[in-house]
């Protein structure tokens, strides 16, 4: 690897980190720039995986202080997240990656539309994601979210906008308190399928190590900056960035 394909992936480490800090994405943006300096498909998810992750422990951290979600919702996500994150890493390293790609643009799609009208779905009401969260709402939480950790232990493209979309669901309206939840599963899903990727020596670090800088700065200074910014601005941004996702996905796959 050379001096400007590094420069190169420290932008693309940057530009992914920010916006999965703020709307998820990050993957579209970082995967792709490792394909192009020749890591392959596999190695390159792992990469990128181990890359974002680090993006994303900087993101949660900016947004540590706006965390509000009781400990009996809490631990059922994470616990979701782990033991689906390990299981989509698991899938990764003994499946084909494109198996996902006819899914992946509906997955998008439904995602974004969820995101973007869950506010109406879910009626007005308050946020079931409190100490009065039923149980019934808890349970089909946990399940989404394991869903949504094997997709990202697998992969991860647009794991970020899913995440946003099942909080909106439940009625979650602080765009700010759901990106810092929403950063403290994703770290834990890529976490988990990070040490198996090391473990199985997937990783490309010469390529990896300028991404993962890049994804720490733009992670947290996104993060940073943008809760100075009103919601419904970042809200169309998620909306605008989902929406690119799967147009791009579409053509990809079809």
């Amino acid at each position: 690897m050379n001096l400007p394909q590094a420069i190169f992936l420290f932008g693309a480490g940057i530009i992914g980190g920010a916006l999965n800090a703020v709307a998820g994405g990050g993957s579209f943006i970082a995967f792709p720039a490792l394909l192009f300096v020749r890591v392959p498909p596999i190695e390159a998810n792992a990469t990128n995986t181990i890359a974002l992750w680090t993006a994303a422990a900087a993101s949660g951290g900016a947004y540590r202080k706006r965390l509000n979600v009781p400990r009996r919702v809490f631990i059922p996500l994470l616990a979701a997240s782990f033991i689906g994150g390990l299981a989509g890493a698991y899938l990764l390293l003994k499946t084909p990656a494109h198996t996902f790609l006819q899914v992946l643009p509906w997955l998008t799609l439904g995602a974004t539309l969820l995101f973007a009208f869950g506010k109406r779905l879910s009626a007005g009401r308050a946020s079931s994601i409190g100490h009065d969260t039923t149980a019934a709402a808890l349970t089909g939480a946990t399940i989404f979210q394991f869903a949504v950790a094997v997709y990202g232990g697998y992969f991860g493209g647009g794991m970020g906008i899913v995440m946003l979309a099942m909080l909106a669901m439940l009625g979650m309206t602080d765009i700010h308190g759901m990106n810092a939840l929403k950063s403290i599963m994703g770290f834990v899903i890529n976490g988990v399928a990070v040490v198996a990727f090391i473990v199985a020596r997937a990783v490309y670090w010469k390529q990896g190590i300028p991404m993962i800088i890049g994804g720490i700065v733009g992670g947290y200074v996104s993060a940073h900056y943008a809760q100075r910014l009103p919601q419904l601005w970042i809200r169309r941004f998620v909306v605008l960035v989902g929406t690119g996702m799967t147009i791009y996905f579409f053509v990809k796959a079809y």
